[in-house]
């Protein structure tokens, strides 16, 4: 396991641009508590499976009977595999890799349908309802907002795609990001209302990507009662450790911290898309997840980028070669604060263009001065290509969890 608070990189500690995080929540109270706690999360056992859920039910509202319980969303994707999804499967691309590769690990028909560059990696819901049709795919799954663009489909147009695959053995809404969608963009798009009555529809959630506590394993489901006893009942009776227990009981006394902190992150965002766009043949596709997707100039290569990144500037990120739908010259980087982000560009800056363009000035301004382009790489103007970064998105007007 790489140490990312105490490996460095060209002299530096590293910053961790690679793995989505919530760098507000929880708060160094939160940590001090439950260092506090740590002999006895250590020393006993857990309550069991369905006392958590009980207590998560109660704070977000939900009857229990509709919830199951997951070691990380991971582990329900496997078990949703094996109960649910008879023969095939259809998702687009890119999105969260496991919904490709566990289907696929268990002789699934996996049916990819590629998220088109040109218009941003959006999702066209009647195009991929029409593409089912056309496969025959019996199960469907969105992310939402996807999971490596941030894109985000409104309520409304969620609620139109369940209702034209109500005859497919199971529709699948992974919100697992849902709830760093700006809560001043529109309203609450989440459809777990949805899924308790609906007879084929699951959404997925996770605790531990809100709050970038990925030791943490702790996802959940939502669906109607039947389909989610059905999960439940092949669950071990202890299949969630002690920290996710404590994270849950504390949940009910830090709300207020963690609101405050998802609103942080969206202003970190929206400064982040824009300071990203004033980099010269950076192309930045709009996002509301805690990441952002960028395309490098034309002729860069990111894996290239990304070690150079590491070993000469102490910054991680994620290059997406490896992400069905996507290619090395994409990067998803996670939103950070401000002296994160301005580490960032100082290091992209210098390994792509081979001189500090992007300089910080005191009181948040940015001096763009010359630069030398890498030989060969062929440079647009500052921001060109962003498809509408900044622009609004359906998003939360009530936040419910």
């Amino acid at each position: 396991m790489l140490n990312r608070a105490g490996v460095s990189g060209g002299g530096q500690d590293i910053v961790d641009f690679c793995i989505p995080c919530n760098p507000y929540f929880p708060t160094p109270g939160m940590f001090d508590e439950l260092s506090a706690m740590l002999r006895d999360i250590l020393t006993y056992y857990p309550s069991s499976a369905d006392t958590i859920t009980a207590e998560l039910a109660h704070l977000l509202d939900l009857q229990p009977q509709t919830m199951a319980m997951g070691n990380g969303s991971t582990e329900l994707i496997t078990w949703i595999d094996h109960l649910l999804v008879k023969d095939s499967l259809a998702v687009p691309i890119p999105t969260f890799g496991r919904w490709t590769d566990q289907p696929d690990e268990t002789g699934k028909r996996v049916d990819m349908f590629r998220l088109p560059e040109r218009h941003g990696f959006a999702l066209d819901p009647d195009a991929f309802v029409s593409f089912i049709r056309q496969r025959g795919s019996r199960t469907a799954v969105i992310c939402n907002p996807n999971n490596p663009d941030g894109g985000l489909l409104s309520r409304d147009a969620v609620i139109s795609f369940m209702d034209s695959l109500a005859d497919l053995d199971l529709v699948v809404i992974d919100e697992s990001f849902l709830e760093f969608v700006d809560p001043e963009s529109g309203p609450w798009p989440s459809v777990v209302d949805e899924a308790v009555v609906r007879p084929n529809v699951v959404v997925l959630r996770s605790l531990g990507k809100n709050f970038g506590l990925h030791g943490v394993r702790f996802g959940y489901l939502v669906a109607n009662p039947s389909l989610a006893r059905k999960v439940r009942s092949r669950l071990p009776k202890w299949n969630l450790n002690s920290f996710a227990e404590i994270i849950v009981f504390m949940l009910k006394d830090h709300q207020q911290d963690y609101e405050m902190s998802l609103r942080m992150l969206a202003r970190d965002r929206q400064e982040m898309i824009s300071q990203l766009g004033c980099l010269p043949g950076m192309t930045v596709f709009p996002s509301q997840g805690n990441f952002v997707f960028v395309k490098l100039p034309e002729g860069a290569d990111g894996v290239q980028v990304r070690d150079r990144l590491l070993s000469e500037h102490g910054v991680l990120v994620r290059e997406c070669g490896n992400k069905l739908g996507s290619s090395s010259q994409f990067m998803r980087l996670v939103v950070r604060s401000e002296p994160d982000v301005q580490r960032l560009l100082s290091g992209l800056s210098n390994v792509l263009y081979g001189s500090a363009w992007y300089a910080p000035l005191p009181g948040g301004q940015q001096l763009q001065a010359a630069y030398a382009p890498s030989p060969g790489m062929r440079m647009s103007a500052p921001g060109a290509g962003m498809p509408g970064a900044g622009a609004g998105l359906p998003g939360p007007g009530r936040r419910r969890r």
